[in-house]
């Protein structure tokens, strides 16, 4: 997952209010200094530090992260084990440049919600079928 997209993060970044009841505010998991936290408490391997993505495992796509491929997939029409594959192949620097572009507003060149499509710097609402 690119938190750069996620409504979360987003909304940590902007310093919106937080909502009552849900976590809506994220800095990351990288940022954190913090593994995966879907997939972490799932998987000894991430959680051990035996490896930093998924991608580095020879179980690759295992179960936990095929159900939140396949949700993502469904919902937002995004693919994290794609994603996992563009990393590999390219570095994580060239995935971020990528997703920048791709999920940049029309309008102000903000970012576009993967999870509403809404640009938080310009509220926009567009698609976020990237």
């Amino acid at each position: 997952m690119d938190c750069n997209v996620c409504s979360g993060y987003l909304a940590y970044s902007r310093r919106l209010p937080r909502k009552r009841g849900k976590i809506t505010h994220c800095i990351g998991c990288r940022p954190r200094n913090k593994l995966c936290a879907f997939i972490k408490g799932r998987c000894a391997r991430l959680r051990e530090g035996q490896v930093e993505f998924c991608f580095e495992c020879k179980s690759l796509p295992c179960r936990e992260l095929e159900l939140i491929d396949g949700r993502y997939r469904k919902k937002y029409g995004v693919s994290f084990i794609e994603n996992l594959k563009m990393i590999e192949k390219r570095g994580v620097e060239k995935f971020l440049a990528s997703e920048q572009k791709r999920w940049r507003c029309p309008k102000c060149g903000g970012t576009i919600c993967i999870h509403n499509g809404k640009c938080y710097d310009c509220e926009k609402v567009t698609s976020w079928r990237g």
